[in-house]
This record gives structure tokens, sequence and C-alpha cells, in this order.
């Protein structure tokens, strides 16, 4: 547990808290002796705080006095304590209890047992539960034992260190459970670490982890869509940094494709003067629109489009231009809600792959994975993952979001050298990326031995209706507008409750905001990540 660094350090710091407090309440006093009206108070308030310094001292120097008792006793640290990490007692118990199996059953070797939290009170804190396992491992063997014998056995076996230490009592129960109660010294030492230390993350071993989430599209507005996403991703990311992994935090950006054809010649054909005079991002989105409307209706300007397309890929400067200036103007009104939203991410869109999806193709073509269809060349998973097929190439020889994202799994196994990669989307991309990891694991992109894949899937956000989030008119929600009607209305209640008359401007606009995007973030992840949830902004 508490290591006597550890202890020393909190003792060296509530021991300067209690120097700063003397000299406060000299100050105190002298005021108090002119005569101010409120001292009383603050002298009360003082001597509060004093008592719980002297209070937190005396509890760490009978620690350390115990601590140093232990280490006499034993020669070294308690086999059931950590001072690295916060103790995962399920973890510690299933240690004793593997041991215990091994001492009372030779033959089997590395018997994986079970701990868990008990049922009901009265069977215990915990329960050990592999006895039936154990009695069939030992069938197979020809030994016949019958799991009570064998819960016996163990229980005999367990070691008397680890009884006299954390555990008061061990009960056989029914046809081989075993029932497992804690002694309060323990608990109340692992209580009194988190006090003093505070929550520690878990001893894991270190991984690389790439994080996907957010994702929105270049020249469209973030939505209400975009939400449980974002909050989502950032929430794993946040645990995975906490317990000590090394977390590239990715934003897949839709910034490349036939998209941005239809939009440049657009925006060429009805503002000339656009390269220097950039529209606002709800221009870009209104003119967006009007592509593509022109896009499905006017023959020549779809042809227009696709010549702006291969332009761009054959990186035309003034193409290219024009892409990055619309791609610079999303990415600033994104920015203002990922800072709104205290959330850290690295762009990446798909643009960074198109070099790579070349790679990709001619690998899956040479490995002869790929399928003639009607002119398109499409990959097919495993029968049991998805029936429907990857289009890798289409009938122009342009590639797809498909083809994209087998890049974007080779590059983080293989360049970012990710031991884990988690993809935080809706659930309606769920078949997509079935498809993807087993077609990544046919072309053998992906060892799900080595590298470890999960689609993080979640629910969509419903309007008070229950049908899907939307305005009055029928448009998807803005992200923004539902974040700063947040704020407006958290501002409305700290003022409700005076909060104006007690703050400062600045601290008050710090106090609405930390209040609005808190309860946003904590009613978006109460609810069941796969489930979809009614939004409400009075709840």
């Amino acid at each position: 547990m508490t290591s006597s660094s550890d202890l020393k350090a909190v003792m060296d710091r509530l021991q300067t808290q209690m120097a700063t407090y003397q000299e406060l309440k000299r100050e105190v006093e002298n005021l108090e002796s002119r005569a101010a009206p409120d001292v009383s108070a603050e002298i009360a308030e003082l001597e509060k705080q004093n008592a719980k310094m002297r209070y937190r001292l005396n509890i760490l120097k009978r620690s350390m006095d115990k601590r140093g008792q232990e280490s006499s006793d034993s020669g070294g640290s308690v086999h059931v304590k950590d001072d690295s990490a916060m103790v995962n007692v399920i973890s510690v118990l299933e240690t004793i209890f593997a041991a215990a199996s091994q001492k009372a059953f030779p033959e089997l070797s590395n018997f994986p047992v079970a701990v868990h939290p008990a049922s009901k009170p009265q069977f215990g804190d915990y329960q050990f539960n592999s006895a039936l396992g154990m009695a069939k491992a030992l069938s197979e063997k020809g030994v016949k034992k019958n799991p009570r014998e064998i819960a016996v056995a163990v229980v005999n076996n367990v070691a008397v260190k680890e009884k006299s230490e954390l555990i008061e009592s061990l009960e056989i129960a029914g046809p081989g459970f075993v029932n497992i109660r804690l002694k309060s010294s323990y608990v109340c030492d692992l209580v009194r670490d988190i006090l003093l230390l505070g929550v520690r993350p878990p001893k894991v071993k270190r991984q690389r982890v790439v994080v996907d989430f957010s994702s929105p599209n270049i020249a469209k507005e973030m939505h209400v869509g975009h939400l449980r996403s974002t909050i989502i991703g950032d929430g794993i990311s946040r645990l995975c940094e906490f317990v000590g992994h090394d977390v590239l935090r990715l934003n897949h950006l839709g910034d490349w494709g036939t998209q941005f054809g239809m939009l440049i010649t657009h925006l060429q054909e009805k503002f000339p003067d656009f390269k220097s005079k950039t529209p606002e991002i709800k221009d870009l989105q209104t003119l967006y629109k009007e592509s593509k409307l022109r896009f499905d209706t006017e023959d020549d300007f779809k042809k227009r489009a696709y010549l702006a397309v291969k332009s761009l890929q054959s990186h035309d400067p003034d193409y290219i231009l024009a892409w990055e200036q619309i791609c610079e103007v999303s990415r600033k009104e994104f920015q203002k809600i990922y800072d709104l939203l205290d959330i850290k991410i690295t762009d990446r869109g798909e643009s960074f792959y198109q070099s790579r999806m070349d790679a990709v193709v001619k690998l899956l073509q040479d490995k002869g994975l790929l399928i003639e269809d009607e002119g398109r060349k499409v990959m097919f998973a495993k029968p049991e993952s998805s029936k429907v097929p990857l289009t890798v190439v289409k009938t122009d020889g342009s590639y797809t979001y498909d083809t994209s994202d087998m890049a974007t799994l080779k590059q983080r196994i293989e360049e970012e050298k990710a031991d884990r990669i988690i993809y935080v989307t809706d659930e309606g991309q769920s078949t997509h990326f079935k498809t993807i990891f087993s077609c990544g694991e046919i072309a053998e992109i992906w060892d799900r031995s080595k590298v470890r894949v999960d689609h993080a899937t979640f629910g969509v956000v419903l309007g008070e209706d229950g049908k899907k989030f939307k305005t009055r008119s029928g448009d998807t929600v803005r992200l923004a507008d539902l974040l700063l009607e947040g704020v407006r209305r958290a501002e409305e209640k700290l003022k409700e409750k005076g909060r104006d008359q007690e703050l400062t401007a600045e601290e008050l606009v710090a106090a609405r905001d930390n209040v609005a995007i808190g309860c946003i973030k904590y009613n978006d992840l109460c609810h069941n990540r796969c489930h979809e949830y009614m939004f409400s902004f009075d709840k």
C-alpha cells in the first residue's frame, strides 16, 4: 500500500500547511484586536482546518510506525501490499487462491481461478467459485474429487500469512463455493490510503492505444450526432491515460473525396474571389448543399466536379489551395467546440492516408483477394462476420471510404505500432467495422493475437418526442447551438441562486461553462453506452 516515502511527503505537506495556518491565525487575531467584524467566524474555520490536519498527521505517524514494525518483522514489504498502485482486491485474492490451488493439486498447472464479489452480503465479501471447474479438469486426468472436497483442500492450503493479514474467514458453502470475508483492519488500510493519496491507477502493462473518435466532415458543421462520439471517446482516452497507457487521440476527419470536387467547382463558379475571401462555415454548409443538388441534377456540373477531383488528387496548386482554405475554416470552427468541451485531439483526416491506399490495393490485389463485380473491385469478409463486401475500387478507378479504412488500420498497426485500437462510432457503423476487421485479418494486415481492435458503439441521441434529435424545422441540431443553449441555461440557474452577487465576472463565466459542460457530459455518460437516450435540458 502506502510507502514510507509517500507518507513522509504527505506529512511534510501537512506540516507546511500547519505553519501557514499559524501565520494566518496570528494575522486574523491582529484584525480581531482592531474590531474587524467577521474574524471570529474566520478563526473558527481555521481552528476546524487545523484540527483536521492534526488528525491526519496522527494517522500518518501511526501508519509510519506500523510500517516500520512490519519491515522489521518481515524483513521487507508485506506480500499482499503494493506501494506503486492501488490495490486490486480481486487480483490479490486470485493470486492467493491460485497458489493454494497449485499447492493442493499440483497436477492442475496454471489452472485459471476465479474470485467474484459476493452476490449477497450474507455470503461474505467475495466468493471463490473455481472448485467445479477444477473437479472437471481433475476428472479428465483420472482423479475423482467432488467440488466440495476440492474447496476444502484449497482452503486448507491458503497460506497462514494471507489469512492473518487480510482474510477474516473462509466458509465452504453449497457444492463447493468458498465465501471470503475480509478483515476490517485490511479494508480500513485500503480506505485510508485512498483518503491520503487519492485514487491511484491499477498496475497494468503499458500499451500504445489509438482512440479514433469525433470525426466530423470538413465543410459541414458538427451536429448533435457528434456529441456522443466526442464525449465517449474523450472518456475512454482519459481512462487509458490515467492507468499509464500511451494514448494517441485521432480525429479521422472527412477531408477528401468527390464532395470536394463538387464544392470547389461550385465555389469557383459562384464566388470567383473565394480564394481571397473565404466563406464562413455556415456559408460552406449551404454551398455544400447547393453543390450536391447541382451534382445530382446537372450532368455538365458533375463532369466538371469529377475533373476537379482529379486535379485535386494530382495536387494542382490552385485546387490544393482551395481545399486547404476550406479545411482551415472547418478546423477553426471544430476547435471552438473542442475547447468548450475541453477535448484534446489530433486531426488526421482521410487525406493523410491517400498515398497509403495505393499500397493497400496492391497488397489485396497481389494476394488475390479482390473480386471484379460490375466494374468494381470488392473484397468479401468471413461469412460469420459480414455478408456485405467492401468496395475497394470504384468503376472509375477511384477509392472509397472502405479503402481508406483499410489503409487506416494498416497504418495504425504498422507505423503507429498500436497495441490496441478503439473506434468510437454509432451502432449504425457496426456492420462496416465488422467487415473491415474481418478483411484486415484475411489480408494479414491485422493479427488479433498481437493487436486488440474494438468498435465501441453507442446509441443515438433522441429528442423528448422519442425521435432523432432535430430542430422544429426538421434539420439536425447543430452541436454549437446545443452547447450554447446549455451555457445560457446554466447562467440563468447561477443567477437565480445569487451566484452573480458572490462571484466576479470572470468567475461567473468559468462557473457557468463548467456547470453547463459538466452536466452535458454527465448526462451522456450516465446512460448505457450501447443504448439510445432522450436528451432533455431540464433533466
